[in-house]
Order: C-alpha cells, then sequence, then structure tokens
C-alpha cells in the first residue's frame, strides 16, 4: 500500500505526457517503478511497456472521436516498428538495465536537437510534404529496435519522425503515436516477460494496474488540454521536455556506471 501511495503523483504525470505529448510516459514510468516503488530495472523496463500501453489505448480515445489518427502511418510505421521492438527487446536480455537507459538518454536527446531545430510554422502545417514509404517503413523499424532495446514506448522518437517524415501536424502525429506506442509496448512486453523469467524475476501486477489506471485519468486530462494549445508550443514543449529528461537520466545512468 505504502508503495501505491508514493506512485499516485507519478502515475498521473505518466498520463498527462502521454495525452498532451503522444510520449514521456515511459521515461517517466521507469523512473516512477525504480525509485518510488523501489522495482528492479528490468522489471520496472516490462511493468512500464505493460502500463504505457494500457493508458495509451486510453489516451486516443478523444482524438478518435475527432478523426486525428492518420492510419496509413500506423501501418507503415507502426507494424515495422513491432518487429524492430521485438528483436530489440530479445538483445536487451544481454546487457545491464543500466547500460540500456544511458543509451536511451542519449537516443533521446538527439531527438529533441531534431525536434527543436525543426520547431517552425512551416513544419506546424498541415501541408508539409511526406517522405516516401519506404523511408517512413525503415525509420519504424530503427525505431522500433531501439525503443525494444530500451525498453520504452518510443513516443520521444514516433512523434518527431511523424512530424518530420510522415508530414503530420502536431495533432495528427500525437494520437497516431499513441496507437503506435500500444502497438509496440505490448509486443515489447511480451518478450520482456521471458527476459525476466529467465533471470528468475517477477512483475507485480497491482503496482502495473493502479498506475496505468490512474494514467489513463492524467492521459484523458493531457488530450483535452492538447486541443487549446498551438502545435508550435506542443512541439517546443516537446523538445524541452526531452532535453531536461535526457539529461538527468544521463547524468544518473553515468553515476551508476562508474560506480560499478
Amino acid at each position: 500500500m505504502g508503495a501505491l501511495l508514493l506512485v499516485w503523483p507519478g502515475a498521473i504525470a505518466i498520463g498527462l505526457s502521454l495525452g498532451l505529448l503522444g510520449s514521456g510516459g515511459s521515461i517517466l514510468t521507469v523512473p516512477v517503478l525504480v525509485y518510488l516503488a523501489g522495482q528492479e530495472e528490468k522489471v520496472a523496463i516490462a511493468g512500464s511497456l505493460a502500463i504505457v500501453g494500457l493508458i495509451a489505448l486510453a489516451a486516443v480515445i478523444p482524438y478518435l472521436r475527432r478523426g486525428l489518427v492518420d492510419w496509413r502511418s500506423v501501418m507503415l510505421f507502426g507494424i515495422p516498428g513491432m518487429i524492430g521492438t521485438y528483436g530489440g527487446a530479445w538483445g536487451s536480455a544481454f546487457v545491464s538495465g543500466t547500460v540500456q537507459l544511458a543509451g536511451f538518454a542519449v537516443v533521446m536527446l538527439l531527438a529533441a536537437g531534431l525536434m527543436l531545430r525543426n520547431s517552425n510554422p512551416v513544419c506546424a502545417t498541415p501541408t508539409l510534404r511526406r517522405e516516401a514509404a519506404w523511408k517512413v517503413i525503415s525509420e519504424g523499424l530503427v525505431v522500433g529496435v531501439v525503443t525494444g532495446f530500451v525498453g520504452v514506448g518510443g513516443g520521444f522518437l514516433v512523434v518527431p519522425a511523424l512530424v518530420l517524415l510522415g508530414g503530420l501536424t502536431m495533432q495528427q502525429a500525437v494520437p497516431t503515436s499513441l496507437v503506435i506506442i500500444a502497438l509496440k509496448s505490448f509486443v515489447g512486453f511480451w518478450k520482456y516477460t521471458e527476459v525476466i523469467a529467465a533471470e528468475h524475476l517477477s512483475l507485480d501486477p497491482v503496482i502495473i494496474l493502479a498506475v496505468a489506471a490512474v494514467g489513463v485519468i492524467g492521459s484523458w486530462i493531457g488530450s483535452a488540454v492538447a486541443f487549446r494549445l498551438p502545435q508550435e508550443v506542443l512541439k517546443r514543449a516537446f523538445g524541452v521536455f526531452l532535453v531536461v529528461m535526457g539529461g538527468l537520466i544521463l547524468v544518473q545512468s553515468s553515476v551508476n556506471l562508474l560506480a560499478a
């Protein structure tokens, strides 16, 4: 019960992040499960995938009603992403959780740089040119491998790819990212159950369901707010969020590696 009380504020933040930005859920979930719930890193990563997948499904409902999901991008990006996620999750069994988080932080900072560099009014318009389908498919596969390896939904990479390669606006990219996140998260979770079983670890279903339930409420609040904010504000907020979180995780991971 004590652990549940500690994770509630984090669960709200996870939902708000997913509903508002279509990303950031896993970035917050893993630290919440590790530092507040006291879980082992790989257990937290597996639980994070289940939690984020459930919240993403709930968060996309308000967007579905408005017809904002781009199903072409879901097919071109999501299916290769699922394949890549499975492979990345398989590879994660061969490294420590600390190494996974350090690599994750580096990729997050790179994604932030792309979003902030391309943050301008042209990128925010719905007439932005779409790249060839093979580029979107290739990006989906690569992002899937990366996000499967570090055990996150990968919205911090999916959203920039959908905007920069898919030609979507932020209002389209966020809900489309949520659908892709849900698909990839469940595939990654399925594989991670094998990874943690091999290490004789176990999940805590009570924590998973409790965090997911509270996070769903936060996601609906975030979705409602997102409809009222300019796209450019969302893009800049998203990029700044990645810089802050990526820097903090990288510092913490570096300290842990040096101490090992």
